[in-house]
């Protein structure tokens, strides 16, 4: 139940903030090896990671 609810949310995020979850929780990469595989600052990366892990947390929760 909840890795198929989770792989639904991850589906209806935005493009981005799916890419960079999808590399840091299930591919266990660091925040600042996507930022360099992305080319965009740590704290870029850092702030989708907390504001997608915030609308998944709200997702679950309702």
């Amino acid at each position: 139940m909840a890795a198929q609810t989770l792989a639904q949310l991850l589906a209806t995020l935005p493009e981005e903030e799916r890419i960079i979850l999808t590399l840091h929780y299930l591919r266990n990469l660091s925040s600042g090896q996507i930022a360099a595989m992305l080319r965009v600052p740590e704290a870029a990366v850092l702030g989708v990671i907390s504001s997608g892990r915030a609308r998944l947390t709200s997702a679950l929760e309702n």
